[in-house]
């Protein structure tokens, strides 16, 4: 399979000579792969720049990933060198991950810290689950509003980045995403699949050594979903 380059629009918040911040929208798959073998965002980076070549023909440039239908902020780098340096503060846990997620009940707690191993699930090939043998995993968490005892908006900072952590941790306290297709209840509030926003990400750049830290706002749908909830439960 040839990963071919396209023209497809780009959202990007930051670009220079070794490394670009791009804003994924929901629905986009970050890599090809067997299911999904085009119109993904590696096929809009090759049209745009050159990338590393550290993770292959499959995955140039790609540091860190998303869901499909998580939105928001990646790191992206152009050669090799700004590839490992970035690697290398994921694995010291030095930069900046903080997601928005909107889930399902009342977090009591105004804060915490879920300390479990992920791995995929014995039960469902598909998923990811929470395991003995599974790889360490830390999210920490904080409340940011609560909706009538139906919803909890919270904000959760990645220590570690496995795959669907937030998903599956969120799901582990009781308390799964809106709108998870793979983890959450059916009986949820429709939307792009789960209400999972990338919002903050930072980290020192390869060559300056500058701290570089982006925002980006909410997709509109999980805007409005959160403005339909503050006007329900009239959170001023």
């Amino acid at each position: 399979m040839n990963v071919e380059p396209e023209d497809i629009p780009l959202d990007i918040v930051y670009e220079d000579d070794d490394v670009l911040v791009v804003n994924k929208p929901q629905g986009m798959v970050v890599h090809p792969s067997a299911g999904h073998p085009n119109h993904t965002l590696v096929n809009a980076l090759l049209f745009h720049s050159p990338l590393s070549t550290i993770n292959g023909t499959y995955r140039p440039g790609i540091v860190h990933r998303i869901d499909k239908d998580t939105s928001g902020l990646l790191m992206i780098a152009k050669n090799n060198y700004a590839h490992e340096s970035l690697s290398q503060q994921l694995k010291d846990k030095s930069n900046i991950r903080e997601y928005i997620a909107l889930v399902h009940g009342n977090i009591k707690e105004n804060s915490g810290v879920i300390n479990a191993p992920i791995g995929r699930s014995k039960k469902d090939r598909k998923k990811q689950g929470i395991v003995d043998d599974g790889k360490n995993a830390v999210t920490h968490f904080k409340v940011l509003e609560r909706f009538g005892g139906e919803y909890t908006l919270v904000s959760c900072i990645l220590e570690t980045g496995r795959t669907h952590q937030i998903r599956v941790h969120m799901k582990y306290i009781g308390h799964p995403l809106v709108g998870d297709p793979l983890y959450g209840p059916k009986n949820t509030i429709k939307g792009n699949g789960q209400f999972l926003h990338a919002k903050k990400l930072g980290f020192v750049h390869p060559v300056t050594n500058e701290q570089l830290v982006f925002e980006t706002p909410l997709p509109e749908i999980f805007e409005q979903t959160i403005n339909k909830l503050r006007n329900k439960y009239k959170i001023k």
